[in-house]
């Protein structure tokens, strides 16, 4: 079961580093064209939509990309550690 739980948190700690990613790449206004940069966002958007519903934006800032990553990080420590 353990073994288990470490993939589980393994592969949430690789959606969290998904969701930095994604972030880096809106500094780079072109990269939307990307494929690799396309598959992020369809990787990572059943996370971040429904977040951004729910935390509200702070002028032109979005915090649910930080937030999303601070409880996946999170889970993911709880998982692989149980």
């Amino acid at each position: 079961m353990s073994d288990l739980l470490g993939i589980i948190g393994t592969a949430l700690q690789l959606m969290a580093f998904a969701i930095i990613a994604r972030s880096l790449t809106t500094w780079f206004p072109n990269s939307r064209n990307n494929p690799i940069v396309q598959i992020l966002y369809q990787i990572t958007d059943p996370i971040l939509i429904p977040l951004s519903r729910v935390i509200p934006r702070a002028g032109m800032f979005d915090f649910s990309p930080m937030v999303a990553v601070l409880v996946l990080f999170l889970l993911s420590n709880v998982l692989r550690n149980a």
